[in-house]
Formats: C-alpha cells, structure tokens, sequence
C-alpha cells in the first residue's frame, strides 16, 4: 500500500511536487477563509509556506483582517486549486500561531525589500496614497540601512490544524473522485463521498 493511500501529508506533499511541475505559477497559493467572532466570512488568496505533521503554515502582519479574525476566532478553511491537474484540496482545523523561532527564520529567509515591506505596510488599512507607503518603505530603509532587519513584533504566522482534509479529483462526466481524512486522536479516517 502507498503511503499516501493513508496519510494526507503524503498525499498533499505529492500532490505539490507535481502542481511545481506544471502551474505556470505559485503552486502553493491557497484560498484561505476565516470569519470573526460573530461568523461574518471572508476570504483571501495567501501562499503556503510550510507543511509538516502538525499542519499547514502560512505568515502574516497580525494586525491585517485575517490577523485580526483568526485572532478573534481561531478556525479557518483552506482551499488549493490546481487547474493544470484538475485537483483540488480543502482543509479545515483550528489555527495556532507559530512559535518566535520558527517566524524568525522564515523572516529570515525571506529577501531583504519584503523584509523592508513587512515594517512598512499596515496592512489591511485604508491607504491614502501609493505615495505613503512608498514613503514609509524609504523610511524604513534608511532606518536599518545595511543592518539586520529583525522581524516585526506585528508579523508571525499561523498553522492550520487539521481534523478535516478533502482530495478532489476531476474525473469524466462529472462523477468526481473525492476521498475525506478525518482527524481522529493520533490518525486518520478516511471516507469517500459521492461527488
């Protein structure tokens, strides 16, 4: 037996590995949904930046809409599309944020004008002009010249925690492959569905 026949993370890492080969580009964008705390949705397009058995990763500035809304209501949805492989993924969980070491480094890895950027936008909020931010992006330049540029105390990540995660496959005429795992204890369930 294969073993992502009974691991989602198999599944959805090789999964991965061939939309890198075939989407022009961004394999890794996803759908992200969140809600506040009294249930109004809303959705975005972000960029997964880490997989591992607890969960899928992704960072932010906490203090945009969607930092906002997780913080407030810890449960989010995130759906990947991959047209060039007619699949599709859908993962439900709770969300934590990631520990200051793990942040760190991918802040670290991150090339130094989005570092830059991460200081100067403030994300999510009304924005005068393009001449403000483009202002505080020179700011912030000058103030850590040839520096270090350490993260922003406003900017981490969170990690969804999956009990739910959903392979689709298109198949003909419309009848679909779909296989759930659900989250139970330390494994799995998985179920089909009619498409």
């Amino acid at each position: 037996m294969d073993r992502s026949d009974a691991d989602p993370y198999a599944r959805f890492e090789a999964w991965m590995a061939e939309a890198a080969k075939s989407e022009p580009n961004d394999p890794n964008a996803v759908c992200l949904a969140t809600s506040t705390a009294d249930g109004r949705p809303s959705a975005r397009m972000v960029l997964l930046k880490g997989i591992d058995p607890r969960g899928f990763v992704f960072y932010t500035n906490l203090e945009s809409r969607k930092g906002g809304e997780l913080t407030a209501n810890p449960e989010a949805a995130l759906c990947f599309h991959w047209k060039t492989l007619q699949r599709s993924v859908r993962v439900e969980g709770r969300v934590e944020q990631v520990s200051d070491a793990e942040a760190d480094a991918y802040y670290a890895s991150r090339a130094r004008g989005s570092r830059i950027g991460a200081w100067a936008s403030r994300q999510s909020r009304p924005l005068e002009g393009r001449f403000a931010l483009e202002k505080a992006v020179a700011e912030f330049t000058l103030k850590f010249g040839i520096g270090e540029i350490p993260r922003p105390p406003f900017w981490s990540g969170f990690r969804v925690l999956p009990r739910r995660i959903e392979f689709w496959r298109d198949m003909p005429f419309r009848l679909h492959d779909r296989q759930v795992f659900h989250r139970e204890g330390e494994g799995w369930r998985i179920e089909a569905l009619y498409p």
